[in-house]
């Protein structure tokens, strides 16, 4: 029980598994994060999947019986809020170096965390509260079965917020954001693609099958153009059309001339998918 790995060739599978609807305890949020840090880790991998065990629930979200109390001292707690700057590191294994200092917060630092691979999110049945942040911040890719459902309900135990955290506004249209966060109600899988929440649905018995064929198209790809890629767009969000243009094009020239046009075509899409380099003018070959 707790949060599970599973590695198989280029892909790691992420899965929360606690019972009939994955709650999420305390431990379980530092297990996430280490996940997340093993497969950033793993030169094997290139691509994750993140999902939720049976067919109730992806996560209910945090298991608010094992909340954590915080440190009990409002300073170390505010210091906290601000930021906990870098995860404590484990160096030899003892007891002493797994402990978590007073006041961290291991979901305040999994949200915060920028990833260097990307993550297929496969979705079925509820998505709530911190699973839906956690959902929104690790998953490039959404897949969702017809029974998913996402929402924030912390505002009706009067523990709002979370949507701020997770920029919710950023993902969905302003007011679908909006309504989401002030009412708690939560949107089915229709409405989540209506929105661009999630990328497609499929039916429930080929979720995982989806989410390894586009985990594997991912895959295929040299390591580093996928890093490039997932660069530009988390950086050029925030910059002018000149600067994210000028951005992504400095790290295209870099990335062009550390790999090399021939390596890609040795080691990459050519030999490996059995397909010929294209000429000026060709067309692209499909997936």
């Amino acid at each position: 029980m707790g949060i599970e790995v599973e590695k198989a060739g280029e892909i790691a599978t992420i899965t929360i598994r606690n019972g009939t609807v994955n709650p999420i305890t305390p431990a379980m949020h530092r297990e996430l994060y280490e996940a997340i840090r093993d497969i950033e880790a793993d030169d094997a991998i290139r691509v994750g999947i993140l999902t939720g065990a049976g067919e109730r629930a992806f996560s209910a979200g945090d298991d608010i019986r094992h909340e954590d109390p915080g440190s009990g001292d409002a300073a170390t707690d505010l210091l906290g809020a601000m930021g906990h700057g870098p995860a404590p590191a484990r160096t030899s294994g003892a007891a002493e170096d797994h402990a978590t200092p007073p006041g961290y917060d291991w979901a305040d630092a999994l949200l915060r965390h920028e990833r260097t691979k990307p993550i297929v999110g496969a979705v079925r049945g509820w998505c709530l509260g911190r699973a839906f942040a956690y959902l929104v911040a690790l998953a490039d890719i959404r897949i969702a079965a017809p029974d998913a459902r996402f929402g924030l309900p912390e505002i009706a135990y009067g523990m709002g917020g979370i949507a701020g955290t997770m920029r919710l506004t950023r993902h969905l249209p302003e007011v679908i954001a909006w309504e989401m966060a002030l009412t708690g109600e939560p949107i089915g899988a229709e409405e989540a693609l209506r929105v661009h929440l999630v990328n497609r649905i499929v039916p429930a018995e080929v979720l995982m099958d989806e989410a390894l064929r586009v985990a594997g198209l991912i895959a295929r790809h040299p390591p580093l153009g996928v890093r490039v890629e997932m660069e530009a767009l988390r950086r050029s969000a925030d910059m002018t059309p000149g600067d994210a243009y000028a951005f992504a094009m400095s790290l295209y020239r870099l990335q062009r001339a550390a790999i090399g046009e021939s390596d890609v075509q040795e080691r990459f899409l050519y030999k490996r998918e059995g397909r010929l380099p294209m000429t000026a003018g060709a067309t692209p070959p499909s997936p």
